[in-house]
């Protein structure tokens, strides 16, 4: 919102986005994250040092393009919802940080670096968004460390966001370095007074939706009632119902553990092609598997009958929408995972089957629609809500996002992306989440753990790979190789 009386300007948070904000604890820090490898390139000298100089310049040249990123939080005074403001005190410096990787530096010292960068919550005074550039690889190659808090991006709008600081050409240049000139933020009086105007006009908005509404639904009967179906479609699903305990539920702290797992796309979609379904179903089914041998054999965990079910986060995110402009436009899947099934094929098929079903349903417009419909509870009932429910509900027991990326080398200043490992927030109660990054032929997978809860996560990884190895025998023998 812009007062040209003032030259002031803030712009509120969503219902979604601010539901993000509730939802950290202590415990659980609300923040999407990647671990980015690149070959060092011309940014990388002959003693390995990294030219974090030319880093933080790049980036603070392309940050004109994503706005999000040079503003902070502001509350408006007593009813404590949060808007966006300009930090007129940004400084890349401090969000653009450089560190080296302790010898020798491989995978798992900086896998361990990783997960002490991801366990630390975002500072709300600030830009919720660090990078920590990692030097010490070995071959001359360095990393990047990502953090920026949900409530900023969601997977699809963070994937994009990578055209603004990655390019397909290496030789890619910084461009003009704008003088960042701040909008002034608004004061807690205003602030407060336009709060008040809106609370006061928001009947008057409503009575014209409802009479919009009710002319349009003359002419969108259909949709309307498509969209009433959808609701009650969600409502159904299992939201309002808890999953299964099982050991990686549990009572969760701020400290991380991350491991890393590459797979050859091509060879996931032979399977997709010889079993049937799409890579995505292939990825969960595989995760399936995973947790079903995870816990049997390496907790001694009875998976029968289990009630085992994944959120799977949908984009909602309009195709011509800007990428910049940051926020969430997300909704959710409750999907049972068929632990209890032995073969790798009937897992995957019983999978496509559940997708096929939620996507006909159209459960992902049903969360939607059901989020939207609370969109004006006020933000301190929020946040109390929203810590309540996430401490006393479990209706999933682990978050599977995939993001679809690009099939081609993506450079940073000249040096080449090598691997993206994206990594999911764990809510309360949650001590495992896995995401994906399709990248450059292959499927780069983050898990993100809770240290304490998930000592054993490279042993979940080992699963993940054999489960995929199933899946992969399984479409051999159906093909007759």
């Amino acid at each position: 919102m812009t007062d040209r009386r003032a030259a002031t300007h803030y712009e509120r948070l969503s219902f979604l986005d601010n539901t993000f904000l509730a939802l950290e604890g202590p415990g659980n820090p609300m923040h999407v994250g990647a671990t980015l490898v690149f070959e060092g390139g011309s940014l990388v000298g002959d003693d390995g040092a990294v030219d974090i100089h030319a880093i933080r310049t790049f980036i603070g040249a392309r940050l004109q393009y994503a706005p999000r990123y040079r503003q902070r939080l502001e509350l408006i005074p007593l009813e404590r919802h949060p808007v966006w403001v300009d930090d007129a005190r940004f400084d890349v410096a401090f969000h653009v940080q450089h560190a080296a990787v302790p010898h020798p530096g491989d995978e798992e010292a900086l896998a361990e670096m990783a997960g002490r960068f991801m366990s630390q919550r975002l500072d709300r005074a600030k830009p919720l968004w660090e990078v920590l550039v990692v030097e010490g690889l070995p071959d001359g190659r360095f990393a990047m460390l990502s953090k920026v808090h949900h409530c900023m991006i969601d997977g699809i709008g963070g994937a994009d966001l990578l055209r603004v600081l990655l390019s397909p050409s290496p030789d890619d240049e910084p461009g003009d370095v704008g003088e960042f000139e701040p909008r002034p933020a608004p004061s807690r009086a205003q602030l407060f007074a336009d709060e008040v105007a809106r609370r006061v006009k928001a009947p008057m908005e409503a009575a014209r939706s409802l009479r919009r509404f009710v002319d349009e639904t003359k002419e969108l009967s259909e949709e309307v009632r498509h969209r009433l179906l959808a609701m009650t479609h969600t409502a159904r699903s299992g939201w309002f119902s808890n999953a299964s305990q099982t050991p990686i539920n549990g009572t969760i702290g701020p400290n991380r553990r991350i491991a890393w797992l590459v797979s050859d796309l091509d060879e996931v979609k032979a399977v997709k092609d010889a079993l049937g379904g799409t890579v995505n179903d292939v990825v969960i089914a595989a995760i399936a598997g995973a947790v079903r041998t995870f816990l049997q054999e390496d907790r001694g965990f009875d998976v029968t009958g289990l009630d085992f079910r994944a959120m799977v986060p949908v984009s909602t995110r309009d195709s011509g929408a800007d990428p910049s402009a940051g926020s969430n436009h997300v909704t959710m899947w409750l999907l049972d995972l068929p632990v209890s099934m032995g073969a790798p094929a009937d897992r995957l098929a019983a999978v496509s089957d559940a997708t096929e079903h939620l996507k006909v349903s159209d459960q992902a417009l049903g969360a939607s629609l059901l989020t939207q419909s609370v969109s004006f509870t006020p933000s301190t009932l929020l946040g109390v809500a929203a810590r309540v429910a996430a401490a006393t509900a479990r209706p999933f027991n682990m978050t599977i996002t995939n993001v679809p990326g690009p099939q081609l080398p993506l450079y940073l200043y000249g040096a080449r992306l090598r691997r993206i490992f994206p990594m999911v927030p764990l809510w309360v109660n949650h001590g495992l989440g896995v995401a994906l990054f399709s990248y450059d032929g292959k499927l780069d997978w983050g898990f993100g753990a809770d240290r304490d809860l998930v000592p054993d996560l490279d042993r979940f990884v080992d699963r993940v790979r054999g489960a995929l190895d199933e899946l992969a025998k399984a479409a051999r023998e159906v093909a007759g190789e």
